[in-house]
């Protein structure tokens, strides 16, 4: 069995020559950025708010006040979450540097799960009556809006 030498890198052993990294310059990453443009957190929780108040009044129009205030409910199991997610990025610490970035992340990520897990269990023990299909209604029609900031992002050069 062959050997690789020390002084040889990981490409070496597929038989490839291996690559030397080629920082961007400033203009570089500035046109890069400009043709991948982010969506902002607080889009995503504006407009989880805005379907979920929509789906609530269409829910007291066609069913009553018991089935609105279970899709209520279900909507704030995703926004209020959503929303201390997006205060926990959008931070002064979370970019002091990548690495607290990145564990900002996981840490708020869990918080997100924990408030969602606490709210729902709210509900079940606030809400008389409550209709757990039309709470669950809410809760899915909130989490979809990720998709749609993703499907409905910026246009790279638009404002």
């Amino acid at each position: 069995m062959a050997t690789i030498p020390p002084s040889q890198g990981r490409d070496s052993e597929f038989g490839e020559e291996p690559s030397d990294f080629v920082p961007l310059s400033r203009a570089e990453a500035q046109a890069l950025r400009a043709a991948h443009p982010t969506v902002s957190p607080w889009w995503v929780v504006f407009g989880q708010f805005g379907l979920g108040a929509f789906a609530a009044l269409l829910a007291w129009w066609l069913f009553g006040d018991r089935i609105a205030l279970s899709v209520v409910w279900g909507v704030l199991a995703a926004v209020i979450p959503a929303a201390l997610f997006a205060r926990g990025l959008t931070s002064q610490f979370a970019a002091a540097n990548p690495g607290a970035e990145v564990m900002s992340f996981f840490v708020w990520e869990f918080v997100k799960i924990f408030v969602t897990i606490g709210v729902l269990f709210a509900a079940h023990r606030l809400v008389k009556d409550l209709s757990w299909p039309a709470m669950l209604v809410g809760l899915v029609l909130s989490l979809k809006v990720y998709w749609l900031a993703l499907a409905y992002k910026r246009k790279p050069g638009s404002v």
